[in-house]
């Protein structure tokens, strides 16, 4: 079970060597969970189709129960509002995904700009500048999005 919203943002906080690995697992989802918030974030609000490719991706990646998703989810629309960079979000990734599910979150915040039916600039940026933290390849990148594209027809 997810901690109270508070516990799993000090978990997301502290060092790496001194989380448990339930902490670690929390800061991990956090940080896959803000990235894709962030996709949206440049937008007025999040609409019913970006929130629900949101909480699929997430529940395809991580065992949690709904009530667990939407904390999760609105724990990530809030520590997206104070972050002010995304280092902090992909340095963990990189130390614990592997290229495989760095590829497959790059493809769910595809999936995401793609859930409104409209990609706009902000968004192209954004999943750009994650791939590229991410160490993703620029093959992997676009066939992340067409992939996605695909999927969203």
């Amino acid at each position: 079970m997810l901690k109270t919203l508070k516990d799993l943002f000090d978990s997301f906080t502290q060092p790496a060597p001194s989380q448990s690995p339930a902490q670690r697992e929390h800061a991990l989802q956090l940080a896959a969970a803000v990235l894709l918030v962030e996709v949206v974030r440049s937008e007025a609000s999040m609409d019913d189709a970006e929130r629900t490719t949101m909480i699929t991706a997430l529940r395809n990646k991580f065992a949690l129960t709904d009530d667990e998703l939407e904390r999760l989810l609105e724990l990530a629309v809030t520590t997206s509002k104070t972050a002010y960079d995304y280092q902090r979000f992909t340095g963990s990734l990189n130390d614990h995904f592997t290229q495989d599910q760095k590829i497959r979150l790059v493809e769910a915040m595809w999936q995401v700009a793609y859930a409104d039916a409209h990609i706009d600039a902000n968004e192209n940026h954004t999943i750009s500048k994650v791939a590229g933290l991410l160490h993703v390849t620029h093959g992997e990148y676009i066939a992340a999005k067409m992939r996605a594209k695909e999927a969203a027809r």
